[in-house]
């Protein structure tokens, strides 16, 4: 009895140590709710560290589409690392909140997540993401373009012009 014991308080030790980690960055959360007869309603929330470890798993895959996300990205990541740098200089501010006839828009940072909300006639959409979670996707993004630049160069993608060579 004293084993069992033991073995369920190394479990209980282990799954809260686990969840600690893995919501120790917060909690994307969307929200979408269509106004309409038979509208959808979309709400979930996701550890943000999901965000960085599926793209650090996405790298391993050969040829993954982080890589071409990356070169897409690849002119505005400066841009993006600079505001997701300042983003965390202010936890708590306001930055755009405009309305008009259909709609209303804010963006703000609301202890230290960025959160966008718009509601409109038609429907309501809610994005909160930790400012964080947006620092370690500009470094996967550069960890992503910096290995596409090295494949470019790696020698396996040689062969085909010493085969060519060779012919």
């Amino acid at each position: 009895m004293l084993v069992l014991a033991k073995v369920a308080l190394g479990l209980g030790a282990t799954l809260a140590m686990t969840t600690a980690y893995v919501f120790h960055e917060g909690v994307i959360r969307v929200d979408v709710d269509e106004h309409r007869p038979g509208g959808s309603h979309v709400h979930f929330w996701v550890p943000a560290t999901t965000v960085s470890a599926g793209m650090r798993l996405a790298s391993l895959v050969p040829q993954h589409p982080l890589e071409q996300a990356a070169a897409q990205m690849k002119p505005h990541l400066p841009m993006f690392r600079v505001m997701a740098k300042e983003l965390q200089k202010y936890p708590n501010a306001e930055f755009l909140d405009v309305t008009d006839e259909e709609q209303h828009v804010h963006i703000a940072t609301v202890d230290g997540k960025l959160r966008i909300d718009v509601v409109g006639d038609d429907q309501t959409v809610h994005l909160q993401v930790p400012v964080e979670t947006l620092m370690d996707v500009a470094d996967r993004l550069e960890d992503a373009s910096r290995s596409a630049r090295a494949e470019e160069w790696h020698p396996r993608h040689a062969k085909h012009s010493l085969a060519f060579a060779n012919d």
